[in-house]
């Protein structure tokens, strides 16, 4: 176990690789930390994944992996540095194959045991770094996770990135109290049904659940410049790492000042546990989106099924990225082209890394049972911002 956790920790230090070519469209040239996939096969349809950088280092890492235990989706959003997210881009799906083996198959029990056994190999490599690098225990991730298993897909999550489902309007509105309808010209009424759990302070019921579990603490959320924060620190309330805010002995010297509490830790303010969303898949369900927030900063739910319902499969993931960034750019009052431009690390300061997971419902190929098929055309390993 010490040796493969060390392979993790120099996974984790390798300078990030872009994984695919930069873009060819008008709109995507001179824009040179846009990388994407715009269609690939999956075991039961397709998907079209983009990321553009933001930050000097990329912070979003994800993946999609299809094969004997269905197909697979990870969006890891890093803060703090891309530590975490790059050891998540590197170890979850392992874990995640070694319980689906074990148990033969998929169900919550086996992706929460995947978060679990990644969050404690995660705490092995702070424990192991600390005396180096103490800073890498104020680094952490947020972590979605979908995962299509026959007719059923699960979702788990932790942090502020989002899962959106299009679905055709003909299913039950009452599935969603999110969903609203819009009549696209060659199509038809689709709803956007969020299917994911957010955790982040700037939402109430985070803040009253936050509350709630620490009675004693007066300063568990704090408003600051206008932000809520757990702690006065970090936006989002569940994660993998973090570990000065989950372990006492790591919020000491010698972790930077600003990053240690004036009083002792008591008990852990963050949480790993993900939140989990089990649906069945009907014939109305026509694709998900996964994204970091970054994109969600941009568009709202109902924007970026529109624009995935109204236009053609391939490159939808750098489409809507393009969209996010032609907001982006309104909003400072500049043009898009000009925007492009701008290099890393400044980039930051007009967006966030975006990564963006599209995936298409085929739902011939979800009848025929495909995660349980011994016969599978379609293997498939993605993964964004490391080596493939």
């Amino acid at each position: 176990m010490l040796e493969w956790v060390m392979k993790m920790l120099m996974a984790c230090w390798r300078p990030v690789q872009r994984y695919a070519h930069k873009g060819t469209e008008a709109a995507d040239r001179q824009d040179a930390l846009l990388w994407y996939k715009d269609l690939t096969p999956h075991v039961s349809g397709e998907f079209s994944i983009a990321v553009v950088q933001a930050n000097a280092l990329l912070e979003d890492q994800s993946q999609v992996e299809s094969g004997k235990f269905g197909t697979f989706v990870g969006i890891y959003d890093g803060h703090g540095g891309p530590e975490a997210s790059r050891f998540i881009n590197e170890s979850l799906y392992y874990n995640l194959q070694k319980f689906a083996e074990e148990q033969q198959g998929m169900s919550v029990d086996v992706i929460r045991k995947a978060f679990m056994e990644t969050e404690e190999n995660f705490f092995a490599i702070v424990q192991s770094s600390w005396l180096t690098k103490p800073q890498i225990a104020a680094v952490g991730s947020c972590c979605l996770v979908g995962v299509i298993w026959g007719s059923k897909l699960y979702i788990a999550s932790l942090g502020d990135s989002r899962a959106v489902m299009g679905t055709l309007s003909s299913s039950s509105r009452s599935s969603s109290n999110t969903a609203t309808a819009t009549t696209m010209m060659g199509g038809g009424p689709i709803l956007a049904v969020q299917i994911s759990a957010e955790h982040n302070a700037s939402i109430e019921s985070v803040r009253q659940e936050l509350v709630a579990l620490h009675p004693d603490d007066s300063h568990i959320v704090v408003l600051r410049h206008g932000v809520w924060r757990v702690k006065g620190l970090i936006q989002v309330s569940r994660s993998i790492g973090d570990v000065y805010l989950k372990k006492a002995e790591y919020n000491r010297e010698p972790l930077l000042a600003r990053f240690r509490l004036p009083e002792p830790l008591r008990r852990p303010v963050l949480s790993a546990e993900p939140d989990f969303h089990v649906h069945i898949l009907r014939p109305q369900d026509k694709f998900i989106i996964f994204a970091s927030d970054g994109l969600w900063e941009h568009l709202s739910n109902q924007e970026a099924v529109d624009i995935v319902h109204s236009h053609p499969r391939a490159g939808i993931a750098r489409r809507l990225i393009r969209t996010a960034l032609q907001e982006a750019a309104k909003k400072r009052e500049m043009r898009y082209s000009d925007l492009k431009r701008i290099e890393r690390g400044i980039r930051r300061h007009f967006h966030d890394d975006i990564t963006v997971v599209v995936v298409f419902l085929d739902h011939e190929l979800l009848s025929k049972g495909s995660s349980s098929s011994t016969s599978i055309s379609h293997y498939t390993s993605v993964k964004a911002g490391v080596d493939n």
